[in-house]
């Protein structure tokens, strides 16, 4: 029996230390203190703090494994399975595109048109994991709030988000404004793909690990944008807006699809880059802008 006990005091003994095990990651200092917090359930600031505590074994296998994915490439979104987004933490899977800061400016011009206790019906398109839809609702609850998505897996994954964040959120399953019928809507949103699909950077970094459905907007990157456009005005109340993300180097195009389509006011908003991230515009008569 002695002899059963001396290998797992020996495994105890030379468990990796905080700091042995941060410095052994090979990967972002930050990213690693964040997987090394969820592997052992401390916090990072605890991280900080005890790097001579020892981990428990458990602990540091499932670290050594994260860290091993992510230096493959792997998106830290997906090994820890969720992303904060607007204060929200949203759960996340290869299914869905993981929510970028940038996007947050479309959150935020949403919110500037809709009024705090205003009951306005909004449509997000192309939801993903409902990042946008959620934080509008959560934001303006009283507002009327539909999400689209065409991937029945990423549709689950919104569906789950707002069950869990408690948000009443309206899905359909389908390609933009299929699903709706004569519905029109004071504030469209969209996120839809944007990337040509010759770029490099589709062989790099995390979007190696995304859908490729989400991310792909045909050969220059607005197809998806263009079948979008064409069709707004259809589902726009008579004093509604339509916003768009899209890449860099779109806006000019952007704005002249809007024009085309017959949409006024149009107008781009650069993201904390400087680079023009959303692009819209409204049929004639603008909604007022609430108070932020």
């Amino acid at each position: 029996r002695g002899h059963c006990r001396g290998p797992a005091r020996l495994s105890a003994a030379v468990n990796a230390t905080v700091s042995q095990a941060l410095s052994a990651s090979g990967i972002d200092p930050r990213e690693a203190r964040l997987l090394l917090a969820e592997a052992t359930g401390f916090s990072e600031a605890a991280v900080l703090a005890h790097p001579e505590r020892v981990l428990p074994a458990e602990a540091e296998a499932r670290f050594r494994a994260w860290t091993d994915r992510r230096r493959a490439g792997e998106p830290v979104a997906y090994l820890l399975g969720r992303r904060e987004f607007y204060g929200l933490s949203l759960a996340v899977n290869p299914a869905v595109l993981i929510p970028r800061p940038e996007t947050e400016l479309l959150v935020e011009l949403a919110l500037e048109r809709i009024p705090r206790n205003g009951e306005i019906a909004v449509l997000d398109l192309g939801t993903g994991s409902g990042a946008v839809a959620l934080a509008v609702k959560h934001l303006r609850p009283h507002a009327r709030v539909t999400a689209i998505e065409a991937s029945a897996a990423a549709l689950d994954v919104a569906r789950r988000n707002a069950a869990r964040l408690g948000l009443e959120v309206k899905f359909h399953h389908g390609q933009w404004f299929a699903p709706l019928g004569v519905e029109r809507f004071a504030l469209i949103l969209a996120n839809p793909p944007y990337v040509a699909a010759g770029d490099p950077h589709l062989s790099q970094g995390d979007l190696r690990f995304e859908p490729r459905q989400a991310l792909v907007g045909g050969d220059d990157g607005l197809g998806a944008i263009r079948g979008i456009v064409r069709s707004v005005r259809a589902y726009l109340e008579p004093h509604g807006w339509f916003l768009c993300e899209h890449g860099l180097g779109q806006d000019e195009a952007v704005r002249h699809m809007l024009e085309t389509a017959g949409l006024a006011g149009i107008a781009t908003w650069p993201d904390l880059a400087g680079i023009g991230r959303v692009s819209g515009g409204c049929t004639p008569l603008t909604l007022p802008t609430a108070q932020a």
